[in-house]
């Protein structure tokens, strides 16, 4: 007797599923391609410094650079000097019976300046090897004293000093200690003074707009007129 076969028939095949790639392909070129514009621009930053680095030429010109920056101010008080000028005046009055005497010490300003409209590109010039600018200065200006008389100090002689008399000592006074402050302001130590101080003004003024223009450090060399070349 033939037993019945209980295996269960075959499955039919299933039909195969079709699952869509994943696209990843942008996000992978995009993460590739970041150093290299990141690479680039270094780059292209590096070469910028380098050319106004080591090309200042092509910056501009120098001396125009220099001149508007000497048009900001027609003329630039270096250095003041302050004078206490002692002067004496007498005065007398009725055939020389009645006389007086008055001393005074009256305080007194005095500037140096530089007429820097008087700078013009014949002053300048430009050494682009050593990075080295050269200016001519005019002479300095000695301002008119400016006499302090709110400060000044009188002590007078005489038995009886008329109010007339008084006003005539003070004017003498006044005259002398002005001439006596204009020969001080000549002295050639106050003169060396100003001079040096007129150099410090005068390169800061010109040194550091150089630079912000890209010419780096430079050297600012300046001298007054009659002054021998430095070498």
């Amino acid at each position: 007797m033939d037993h019945p076969d209980l295996t269960p028939p075959p499955a039919p095949p299933r039909e195969p599923t079709l699952v869509a790639p994943l696209r990843h392909e942008p996000s992978i070129a995009r993460a590739s391609t970041l150093p290299w514009l990141l690479f680039v621009v270094a780059l292209a930053a590096a070469a910028w410094l380098a050319w106004r680095t080591y090309w200042p030429e092509h910056l501009g010109d120098p001396l125009a650079t220099s001149l508007i920056s000497f048009e900001k101010q027609d003329s630039l008080t270096v250095f003041s000097a302050q004078l206490a000028p002692v002067v004496a005046s007498d005065d007398s009055r009725l055939f020389g019976l009645v006389n007086a005497r008055q001393v005074a010490v009256i305080p007194a300003r005095v500037d140096y300046t530089i007429d820097l409209g008087k700078v013009g590109r014949n002053r300048l010039a430009w050494d682009a090897a050593t990075r080295t600018l050269t200016v001519q200065l005019p002479p300095l200006t000695v301002s008119r004293p400016n006499l302090d008389e709110a400060r000044a100090q009188y002590l007078r002689e005489g038995v009886w000093i008329t109010r007339d008399a008084q006003d005539k000592l003070t004017r003498d006074n006044t005259r002398l200690a002005e001439q006596q402050a204009m020969q001080a302001a000549g002295n050639p130590v106050l003169i060396g003074l100003a001079r040096s101080a007129a150099r410090e003004a005068v390169t800061q003024n010109l040194a550091i707009p150089l630079q912000v223009a890209g010419y780096g450090e430079v050297k600012v060399v300046v001298r007054f007129d009659g002054e021998p070349v430095p070498k």
